[in-house]
């Protein structure tokens, strides 16, 4: 039986509020009443400016909804934890190990030699949550951990060591909707060679997980065997598989899809038809077919795939958009063209990659300009570079060399810092965060660069676009792209604001608006756009919340000093509850090398380490407080309390109302007693008896905290 009162906050504001009902499905429930949520609105947190709260993860924020028959509530807000990365929660082959620990081929955790005491690897940095809709009636999230920044003797170990993957059942508390960790297992990539720096993920509308796989490995570079690279991946592999040998860079840089089936097991593939690139993170469209990629790095591009079937990414015809810059205002705008790079299905590529295909099979290189040869720049090689595709390559090159290839062809290979991707459904606008507007997207000052599509103002703190989704786009051939949502441009939406120079606390960028924009997640039901930061500006990073009717940007969660926010997920309906994922990463990490004078700065960087450890570890949890999207509150007030006769000899109030109400007496305003009514509504309130005359208030309040007409008595004279 579900109680139909407003969930009481006063003691469980760190719970998710929620509201429910006896016996009434939601339909009815709103059918009854007839009315629901008109608009939400975020009242924002100041910035830290204390030690203390410079090194927690924690909101001050608020929440106010307004109802369609006009009434208003204000729900204060809590972050919640779940864990962290460093705590033994996980289960592998029988043992509890750190969450954030990476398994190896055979599903072992992974030992960091450089540790005395042979101790596992433990990533600090926690990203991508998907909480998946209900599966066989239970909750399952499954969270990034996306790489190693250093081993126990502090050297890098950043893209050495293999990424990971955790799948947790949760627990819901069915009158709060508190999550609490029940279980955690870390998630098997033997079938797929591994997993290579998952940045950020989505929940595609079929109930998977998208991963992704960024900073793909240069396979140009892995041909030198005294490359950085070839280090790199051979050092991946020998953590993995125990194998330097098996090293190969063309197995990462796709887009990971994890299933869970119905007893809570993880399944994975990789779709290698979606191709290889820096993935940010992969957001499926409404027709289910339709995907945008963010392309993390400097140099690199817009992609967007065509699946041939709904709810299945394993084929498809994969675009690269040209950018024709239309303006500098609010950041910058540009019409796009879309070049198809070709048609695959995963299983092509797949075997190209085991048939031991290199970069040289594919390219003919020169170092100088020659003829037959294009020049181009693009991230994974960083310099410019001449090329010649072999002949019949253009499929290897299309979906292995994805932004090399594009670049070929005519596509922008010059956006910078590129993040996350989300989407607004109801007015099919897509959402894109540049997180650091510089270097390649400004004019090319030298003239050696092979384009120069973009030239645009130069803003450190990143600019977040917006780009109209359409149907009935060409690509740059004239052909018919076949999907209904194809950005045809893209404009500055919320740009933030660099400072001339560091302000107390070291921000290098104003700390009341957005700084270097990186995970985005949208809301339909609050039509919110969450932004959470990935700032080397801001000194602590911040979660914002953007209003896209009222055009308000607020502030709503704030992570540790030099930590990252990572993981956002808006969640609008898990079994009526709603939150927002965040978590935070590499805790303390480059605060040394701010100017920073507001507080001491050692203080700062030891009340960091000793509450939780540089670059120690990562924290994985959520805000709370969000009212219910489908379940509307009980405005109905108690029934006015009949009272029964009251003397100067009465040392108690008998009487009736609505069960389980909480019925209290006044003498003026003054609490003389208070008791909750029984099932049947019959309720006693001791009280001190009271003189012949005196007026007695009676009111009845429920859990949502609506109270009925007062009842006005009189104390009678004994006779």
């Amino acid at each position: 039986m579900i109680n139909k009162k407003l969930v009481k906050t006063g003691a469980t504001l760190a719970l998710a509020l929620a509201i429910t009902v006896p016996a009434l499905s939601p339909a009815e429930v709103a059918a009854k009443d007839n009315f629901k949520i008109e608009s939400v609105k975020f009242n924002g947190m100041q910035a830290p400016s204390t030690i203390d709260e410079m090194v927690k993860t924690y909101t001050t924020a608020s929440v106010t909804v307004k109802y369609t028959n006009g009434k208003v509530q204000t729900f204060p807000l809590t972050y919640k934890s779940l864990f962290k990365s460093e705590d033994k929660v996980a289960t592998v082959n029988g043992e509890k190990i750190p969450a954030g620990t990476p398994i190896d081929v055979n599903g072992k955790p992974i030992v960091d030699p450089s540790s005395p005491d042979n101790k596992y690897f433990v990533s600090d940095a926690p990203d991508s949550n998907s909480l998946l809709n209900p599966i066989n009636g239970k909750l399952y999230l499954i969270t990034h951990y996306e790489y190693q920044t250093v081993d126990a003797a502090g050297n890098s170990a950043y893209g050495l060591v293999p990424a990971s993957m955790s799948l947790t059942e949760l627990t819901q508390d069915p009158k709060t909707g508190e999550l609490e960790e029940k279980s955690v297992k870390k998630i098997d990539f033997s079938a797929v060679n591994g997993l290579w720096i998952p940045c950020n993920g989505s929940l595609s509308p079929w109930n998977t997980h998208l991963g992704s796989e960024e900073y793909e490995p240069d396979a140009r570079q892995f041909l030198d065997a005294t490359s950085k690279t070839r280090s790199q991946v051979e050092t991946f592999a020998q953590f993995y598989f125990g194998d330097k040998s098996k090293a190969n860079p063309y197995f990462y840089g796709f887009t990971p899809e994890i299933s869970v089936d119905h007893n809570g097991n993880a399944s994975v593939v990789k779709h290698y038809s979606t191709g290889r690139l820096s993935h940010e993170l992969a957001k499926v469209m409404p027709d289910n077919k339709t995907v945008y990629f963010g392309d993390d790095g400097g140099n690199t591009g817009l992609f967007m795939y065509v699946a041939d079937k709904a709810k299945d990414l394993s084929a498809g015809t994969l675009y690269s958009a040209k950018f024709n810059q239309t303006g500098t205002e609010n950041g910058g705008a540009g019409d796009l063209d879309w070049i198809n790079l070709g048609h695959a299905t995963d299983k092509e590529v797949e075997k190209i990659i085991n048939s031991g295909i290199t970069f040289k099979d594919i390219f003919e290189t020169s170092e100088v300009p020659a003829k037959g040869f294009t020049a181009i720049k693009q991230y994974s090689y960083g310099k410019v570079e001449y090329l010649k595709l072999k002949p019949g390559k253009e499929k290897a090159a299309a979906f292995l060399e994805t932004r090399r290839y594009a670049a070929m062809l005519g596509a922008t290979t010059e956006f910078n810092k590129m993040e996350g991707v989300t989407l607004n459904q109801k007015d099919s606008k897509l959402y894109i965060a540049i997180s650091d507007q510089s270097k390649s997207m400004e004019k090319d000052s030298t003239g050696n660069d092979p384009a120069d599509h973009i030239q645009l103002p130069k803003i450190k703190a990143g600019v977040t676009y917006e780009l109209d989704l359409i149907k009935g786009q060409k690509d740059s051939k004239g052909k018919v792209i076949h999907s209904s949502y194809v950005a045809p441009s893209m404009h500055g939406l919320i740009v933030g604001e660099d400072l001339p120079e560091a302000d107390a606390y070291g921000n290098t960028a104003n700390v009341n608006k957005v700084a270097n924009p990186d995970n985005l997640s949208y809301s339909e039901a609050m039509r919110t756009l969450f932004i959470g930061e990935d700032s080397g500006s801001h000194t602590n990073n911040y979660v914002w919340a953007y209003n896209v009717d009222t055009k308000e940007l607020e502030r709503i969660l704030s992570v540790p000093a030099g930590a990252e926010a990572t993981g956002l997920t808006a969640v609008d309906n898990s079994n009526n509850f709603s939150y927002i994922f965040s978590n935070f990463q590499h805790p303390g990490d480059e605060v040394e090398g701010k100017a920073i004078t507001a507080v001491n700065k050692d203080e700062l960087l030891k009340a960091v380490d000793e509450q939780i450890g540089i670059n120690k570890t990562g924290g994985i949890g959520y805000i709370s407080g969000l009212p219910s999207f489908t379940m509307m509150p009980d405005f109905t007030a108690p029934k006015k309390p009949s009272v029964n006769k009251v003397t100067e000899k009465s040392t108690a109030v008998t009487g009736k109302t609505d069960k389980d109400a909480t019925v209290q007496i006044y003498n003026g305003n003054t609490l003389l007693g208070e008791a909750k009514a029984d099932s049947k509504g019959k309720f006693t309130v001791e009280m001190k008896a009271q003189k012949a005359g005196t007026s007695l208030t009676i009111v009845a309040k429920d859990e949502a905290g609506n109270q009925s007409k007062s009842k006005v008595i009189k104390v009678a004279p004994k006779k």
